[in-house]
């Protein structure tokens, strides 16, 4: 069955995370331009070069009024779908926005697996500048959001969340890394892209 698009208003629930429409929200308040990332500093929107490896980022922290809480993770065969419509020029944006949304409802960053299909989300990029090995580890470690190239898709490891920006073609390698998408989203698989493009490859068998 076809997605139907929705806004990218992100709520967890006892029932596992849910996406739910909603009207008259107002935008979400840019991210500073970054530096090195540090331990004190939460994840900016956008990279900017450092001289050497920073380390990773703790947790940024949620007020416990007002948000819902994360849930655990639910034991279901396959994730729920949530499809945020966005141009392929604008489908990273989207997929920021739909990390902060996260964030901001409790969730882990650790929880969350970004992956595109076109270019290279600037913070995969910005960390395959430190190496290879010190871009896995990133992997490795679990506690910071993650973000890989289609290309790398079937060498992610699992996340209760995954987001991917369908910021290319939507070819055979786009087709792959939605694939991969869903085999690794444990609860939720955000796929933010043209409606159109993306209902014709999900209803082709991904």
């Amino acid at each position: 069955m076809p997605l139907i698009p929705e806004e990218p208003q992100i709520h967890e629930s006892a029932q596992g995370p849910r996406a739910t429409p909603a009207t008259g929200r107002t935008a979400s308040t840019p991210r500073p331009v970054p530096g090195p990332r540090t331990a004190a500093m939460p994840r900016p929107g956008r990279p900017g070069p450092g001289p050497a490896r920073p380390t990773p980022p703790a947790q940024r922290p949620h007020p416990t009024s007002g948000r819902p809480q994360a849930a655990p993770p639910e034991n279901r065969s396959s994730p729920q779908l949530q499809l945020i419509p966005a141009s392929a020029d604008g489908a990273l944006a989207a997929a920021d926005e739909a990390v902060d949304l996260l964030l901001d409802s409790g969730r882990a960053p650790g929880d969350i697996l970004v992956l595109t299909t076109g270019e290279q989300h600037p913070w995969a990029t910005h960390e395959l500048s430190f190496g290879e090995d010190a871009y896995w580890a990133q992997q490795e470690a679990g506690d910071d959001v993650f973000f890989a190239g289609a290309a790398a898709a079937d060498r992610v490891k699992p996340r209760p969340v995954v987001i991917i920006a369908v910021n290319g073609a939507v070819d055979d390698a786009a087709t792959d890394a939605l694939s991969a998408a869903q085999r690794n989203a444990g609860a939720l698989l955000i796929v933010c892209g043209d409606p159109q493009s993306v209902n014709a490859v999900l209803g082709a068998g991904v």
